[in-house]
């Protein structure tokens, strides 16, 4: 059982920056899982954000991010973040955290566990 609790969300001008946190409670030791980020704006279908390995060896994207994003975390405390620059309005979404125990997690599908997610809106 993986319980995630997503913070940091909030109202941000665009070309802005905000950093989400996704703090993680797990059975079993932290780097046992992938960690990834998803999104979903209003009448959209959920996107991939990104994902890091549990090791920390090797991190994704989205295609959209293009640089933007960097997904950090700590497994001493079993901590992800999800660091935003150069924000946009079509960045306004839920983020959500997601966390599963195979080698690899799925793009479309996401993990066995999520967050209840954090709203992020990018003004103009």
């Amino acid at each position: 059982q993986v319980n995630l609790v997503e913070s940091g969300g909030g109202l941000v001008q665009a070309g802005g920056s905000l950093r989400l946190s996704c703090a993680a409670s797990t059975q079993l030791s932290c780097n046992t899982y992938v960690l990834a980020w998803f999104r979903q704006a209003p009448g959209a279908e959920r996107e991939f954000v990104g994902a890091i390995a549990g090791d920390k060896n090797q991190e994704i994207y989205g295609n959209f991010v293009k640089g933007r994003f960097t997904i950090r975390r700590y497994n001493d405390n079993c901590t992800a973040f999800l660091q935003m620059n150069s924000l946009k309005p079509e960045d306004t979404a839920v983020y959500y955290c997601t966390a599963d125990s195979g080698l690899v997690i799925s793009r479309t599908r996401g993990g066995d566990y999520w967050g209840q997610g954090t709203q992020v809106t990018v003004s103009s």
